[in-house]
């Protein structure tokens, strides 16, 4: 086995930087995604003690909240595991780069496959992301109406 020299390996390293960026970024988007799963159960949690004493229409309110609530987790989920492929893939794709160099083989096509599949993973996790966010924004709409607050004020009217 041919062993490349440090200025054949310099240009692989070059290209191996990008995906290390790549894996930094979904990072903080996973911290942040998590913590929204943590804000929505604790959310659920407080309106589930909240309703019962509640009077009947503040109930139907808080009961439309709730339902807001209870797909925001499974689609947090959906956000969390999107990004993790995403960023699982990244290493792959950097490690599949090195042996492939190491071993003086052509496969871009393998290259290509992962990061599709990284870029697809973190489109997908931010789709998921965007539409939470407009979950949370309905159960922050339906919240102002029980105050008594004008539901516009969320669109700036």
């Amino acid at each position: 086995m041919h062993v490349p020299s440090v200025e054949q390996l310099i240009p692989v390293l070059r290209t191996a930087i990008g995906p290390v960026f790549l894996i930094s970024g979904v990072g903080l988007l996973l911290l942040t995604i998590t913590n929204r799963l943590g804000r929505a159960i604790d959310r659920a949690r407080l309106l589930a003690v909240e309703r019962p004493g509640a009077d009947p229409g503040r109930q139907a309110r808080i009961s439309g909240q709730l339902e807001i609530l209870r797909g925001r987790p499974r689609l947090i989920r959906l956000a969390i595991a999107l990004a993790s492929m995403s960023a699982l893939s990244a290493p792959i794709l950097i490690m599949t780069h090195f042996l492939t160099a190491l071993w003086q083989i052509e496969t871009a096509w393998l290259i290509d496959l992962l990061f599709i599949a990284s870029m697809a993973g973190l489109v997908g996790s931010l789709i998921a992301f965007i539409h939470d966010i407009q979950r949370s924004l309905a159960a922050l709409r339906l919240e102002l109406a029980m105050e008594g607050y004008r539901a516009s004020l969320l669109h700036g009217e």
